[in-house]
C-alpha cells in the first residue's frame, strides 16, 4: 500500500538542455544571500515554499560545508571536521530538546544511547529504536548517532540507541550489518522485533535497507517499521546526482559519486541484493513498513523516489515526505521550521507502526 503525503513536482532546472550545455554553463555557480544560486545563463531563486529561516540558513549552510576537506583525503582529517560539526550541533540541539545520554555496550558494540530528559512515555516503555548515522561510511561516529537521535528520543519520548558499527576504509562490506545485526539481536532478548524500529541518514539509510536484507536473509524476524533518509535502497542514480550539486552552488559533476565508489563498498558488488535491496523485488516484499525523507535539493533524492516506487511495487506500506528546497540531511540543524517537521513526521510514523500487526 502506498502513502504519498507529501511530493511536490521536481525543480525542472534546465532539464530542456541537453546535459552538456547545463554543464557548461554551471561551471562556477554562485550563491547569493537570499539563497538563489546563479551559473552562467542560468539563475534559480530559493525555493518560495522553503521557510525564511531555511532561506536565511541555506548560505551559511554551503558556506560551512565548503570548508570540508576532500573525500579522498586522510581520513583523519575528515573525522576530525564532521566531528566538530556535529558536535556543534548536537549542543545546539540538547538546548532545544532536553535528554539524558551515556554510552553503552550492545551485543558486543558501543552504542550511544539517548532517552528523554523527563522519561520514557508509558507506551513506549517497550519500545526501542536503533539509529544508523550518517557519515559516506567513513565518518559521524557518536556525535553523528546524537544529532540524529536527540530530537527524536526527545520529541518521541522514546528510547534511542545509537550504533556505532565499523566503517571504511579500515573495515568494509559487511562489517556495518554485521554490527547492526548483533545489536538488534541483543535488543530481541528484551523487545519484540515489532516493537523495534530503525533508521538513519545518508549512510545510515542506506545501512538501514542493508540491514533488514540481511536480517531477512539470516531468517530473523524484521522490525516493526523503518525509516531511510537522505539514501535508501538502490545506488545514487536519477535527475538529482546532477541538478542538485548545482542547485547546491556546485559545478554539474561529470560523474557523479556512486554509494559503490566508497571505501566502504570496496570489493562488494552493486548487482548483490545485499548491498542493493531495492535489485531483489521478492526481497523488499518481505521489508516492514518504511518512512521515506528527502528534499529537492538533496541529490540522492531520485534514489529515494526510486526505492519508493519499488517499495510500493512489492506490496510494502510506504511513506514519502519530500520537503522543497532542502538539501541532503537538512534535518541535521534544528533550527529551521523543515527540522521540527520532519521530526514529528519520524516520530508519528514510528508512534503509528511499532507494535501494529
Amino acid at each position: 500500500m502506498r502513502r504519498c503525503r507529501f511530493l511536490p513536482s521536481l525543480l525542472a532546472l534546465g532539464l530542456t538542455l541537453p546535459l552538456g550545455v547545463l554543464a557548461q554553463q554551471a561551471e562556477v555557480p554562485t550563491v547569493s544571500a537570499d539563497g538563489g544560486v546563479h551559473a552562467g545563463a542560468i539563475s534559480v531563486p530559493y525555493s518560495a515554499f522553503a521557510s525564511p529561516e531555511a532561506r536565511a540558513f541555506f548560505p551559511k549552510m554551503l558556506a560551512a560545508g565548503g570548508k570540508a576537506p576532500p573525500l579522498a583525503g586522510p581520513i583523519e582529517q575528515s573525522r576530525a571536521f564532521y566531528d566538530r560539526m556535529n558536535s556543534d550541533r548536537a549542543a545546539r540541539m540538547e538546548k532545544l530538546y532536553a535528554v539524558k545520554t551515556h554510552k553503552e555496550t550492545i551485543g558486543g558494540v558501543g552504542a550511544d544511547v539517548v532517552e528523554p530528559a523527563d522519561g520514557i512515555a508509558p507506551q513506549n516503555r517497550d519500545r526501542v529504536l536503533i539509529n544508523l548515522h550518517g557519515g559516506a561510511f567513513l565518518w559521524g561516529a557518536h556525535s553523528g548517532a546524537l544529532v540524529e537521535a536527540i530530537p527524536i528520543a526527545s520529541v518521541g519520548h522514546i528510547k534511542v540507541v545509537g550504533v556505532d558499527y565499523r566503517q571504511g576504509p579500515e573495515h568494509v562490506f559487511p562489517a556495518a550489518s554485521e554490527d547492526v545485526e548483533a545489536v538488534y539481536r541483543a535488543l530481541l532478548k528484551q523487545y519484540k522485533p515489532g516493537n523495534i524500529g530503525i533508521y538513519g541518514c545518508s549512510a545510515g539509510g542506506v545501512l538501514t535497507g542493508e540491514t533488514v536484507a540481511r536480517l531477512i536473509d539470516h531468517k530473523l524476524p524484521v522490525p516493526g517499521a523503518i525509516g531511510t533518509f537522505c539514501g535508501s535502497l538502490v545506488n545514487m542514480e536519477g535527475d538529482s546526482v546532477y541538478v542538485a550539486p548545482l542547485l547546491n552552488g556546485q559545478p554539474v559533476p561529470d560523474h557523479p559519486l556512486r554509494l559503490n565508489d566508497l571505501p566502504y563498498f570496496k570489493g562488494a558488488s552493486v548487482t548483490d541484493p545485499m548491498v542493493f535491496p531495492g535489485q531483489s523485488p521478492a526481497l523488499l516484499a518481505k521489508f516492514p513498513p518504511t518512512l521515506l525523507i528527502t528534499g529537492t535539493r538533496d541529490m540522492a533524492m531520485g534514489s529515494v523516489i526510486q526505492s519508493q516506487t519499488l517499495l510500493s511495487r512489492a506490496g510494502v506500506e510506504t511513506e514519502l515526505h519530500v520537503w522543497d528546497g532542502m538539501w541532503h540531511s537538512f534535518f541535521s540543524d534544528p533550527e529551521i521550521p523543515e527540522s521540527r517537521d520532519a521530526y514529528r513526521v519520524i516520530v508519528t510514523f514510528f508512534d503509528h507502526h511499532l507494535g501494529k500487526k
